[in-house]
Order: structure tokens, then C-alpha cells, then sequence
């Protein structure tokens, strides 16, 4: 496995375009995450679910771009001539374009395995607690999004817009994110990771003399 990991490693740095939501550090960090998933639950394939958690982003788009629904399927694609450059069977580069290709939002499809129920789980974990609060505004940088509404920071007199707010993307999306987990190990971990977002959340409202609605506590 170590042989393995640090071949994809390579081969993510050698063909990944990234950006500082996607880059390897995400990868590190997805990797991680499925490891404390699997020790929770049922057995999967680790050769499988290391491969997937490396290769998920091989074709990363833009929040904005028009083809974003494709990027899983896109990526699943072109990591069929990497794995078996790796020598997997085409049983294992099946499972691992399945984790691959089902593990996106925007995808719409769904995962049938438990490779892929929990790789879906650490890519969305990466979404939530204190990385999860970097990668808010380093996305919003790259859209060039303000942080939040000065007027009105926690969108308590107004409809929620994440497409012009950064911090509105918390209630839009990844607030609800525990709930949508597909393992229970998952969940816990989103749950915990959720209340630190809350936490930071009550601390920016401090800071710029605001008030936290009852929805965000």
C-alpha cells in the first residue's frame, strides 16, 4: 500500500490541475478521512478506496463552469489508463471509477458500494470544520464573492444567497451536509465538525457587532 500510495501521489502531481480547494493537501486529507471512516465500518477494499481517494479530482472544474455536473464522470474516465499502469485488475478499476464517478454532488448519481459510499463521506468531510471555513474563502476568492453581506451577515432579513455571499454557503449547503452523509461514522464526524463552524460563526458575529439567528446556532 505504500508503494501504491506514493505512486498515485505522483501521478496526481504530475496531471492534476488544482487549486487551493483541490490541490494534494485536499487529497492527503480525503485519504485520512476514508481511513476513520473504514475502521468504522464494514470492511471495503482499501487498495480500491486509496486509489479513488487520489484520483476523485483527476479532472477538477470550477464552482462556475458550466460542465461541473461531469467532472466526476470525466475523472473516472481518465484514471482507467492510470490504474492499469498500476497493474489493476479491471474488477478493481471498475470499483474505483464507480467511488470516483458517484462521489460529486453535482454528478447526481448514486453510490452502490461501501468504497464509494465513504469515499463520498471524506470528500464532503473536507467541506466542514476548521479546513472546511478555509476552503469557504479561499473558493470565494477564486469567484471573487464577498465574504458576507455587511448589511445583513447572517441573512436574517433576507433570502440566503451563496453566489454573492461566501458565508451563505454554510446554511445553503454544508450545514446540512450531517444529514446527508451515507455512513454513520460519517455523520458523527460532520456533526462534530459542523458545531466548530457554528463556533466561528458566533465569533465573527462578535467581532463585527452582529447577531447569530437562531438557524445558525
Amino acid at each position: 500500500m505504500e508503494a501504491l500510495w506514493a505512486a498515485l501521489r505522483d501521478v496526481v502531481l504530475a496531471h492534476m490541475a488544482t487549486d487551493a480547494a483541490h490541490d494534494l493537501a485536499h487529497l492527503d486529507r480525503v485519504w485520512a478521512n476514508c481511513q476513520e471512516i473504514a475502521a468504522g465500518e464494514d470492511a471495503p477494499d482499501m487498495r480500491v478506496l486509496l486509489a479513488a481517494a487520489y484520483l476523485h479530482d483527476l479532472v477538477n472544474l470550477p464552482k462556475d463552469d458550466p460542465q461541473r455536473d461531469q467532472a466526476s464522470r470525466l475523472a473516472a474516465e481518465q484514471a482507467a489508463p492510470v490504474l492499469a499502469g498500476l497493474d489493476f485488475a479491471d474488477s478493481e478499476i471498475k470499483a474505483t471509477q464507480h467511488a470516483i464517478a458517484t462521489h460529486s454532488f453535482s454528478a447526481g448519481l448514486e453510490p452502490e458500494s461501501a468504497e464509494a459510499y465513504i469515499l463520498r463521506d471524506a470528500d464532503r468531510l473536507d467541506a466542514l470544520g476548521a479546513i472546511g471555513i478555509a476552503r469557504t474563502f479561499a473558493v470565494a476568492g477564486d469567484l471573487k464573492l464577498a465574504l458576507y453581506d455587511p448589511v445583513d451577515p447572517f441573512a436574517a432579513r433576507r433570502a440566503l444567497d451563496d453566489r454573492t455571499w461566501a458565508l451563505d454557503h454554510w446554511p445553503v449547503k454544508l450545514f446540512r451536509l450531517p444529514e446527508w452523509m451515507t455512513t454513520a461514522t460519517g455523520r458523527a464526524i460532520a456533526e462534530n465538525r459542523v458545531a466548530q463552524m457554528r463556533g466561528f460563526a458566533a465569533g465573527l458575529a462578535a467581532e463585527i457587532g452582529a447577531v447569530v439567528p437562531e438557524s445558525w446556532r
